[in-house]
């Protein structure tokens, strides 16, 4: 299990480093690098280590972005029917209920 990533252990890491010796900004320099090596391996695990990486994600993020429109479009475009069938169906109703119905023959 990991350990949380909020930056105590890396202060712990560093602030131990310096009381042994070790140079602040050699030990900031071996942080970043290692934060480098961990988002590139993640990022290779994931399939997105490639130069167009950043093509693929920001036409993803459009698509995912057309579809939620369209969804949204659709809902609206249902329940705007709904509407009207409720109301064409009080309508015939209170036609029905007030005797309008026998008036067309």
């Amino acid at each position: 299990m990991s350990a949380p990533v909020d930056g105590r252990l890396l202060a712990q890491l560093i602030a131990q480093g310096t009381a042994e010796g070790a140079d602040m900004a050699t030990l900031r320099g071996i942080a970043e690098e290692a934060g480098e090596l961990g988002a590139s391996r993640a990022l290779a695990r994931l399939g997105l280590d490639d130069p167009k990486a950043g093509k693929d994600m920001g036409e993803l993020r459009e698509l995912l972005e057309a579809w939620r429109d369209a969804k949204r479009s659709a809902v609206k475009a249902v329940a705007g029917w709904v509407v009207r069938m409720v109301l064409a169906l009080v309508v015939v109703g209170l036609a029905v209920k007030l005797g309008f119905w026998g008036l067309g023959k």
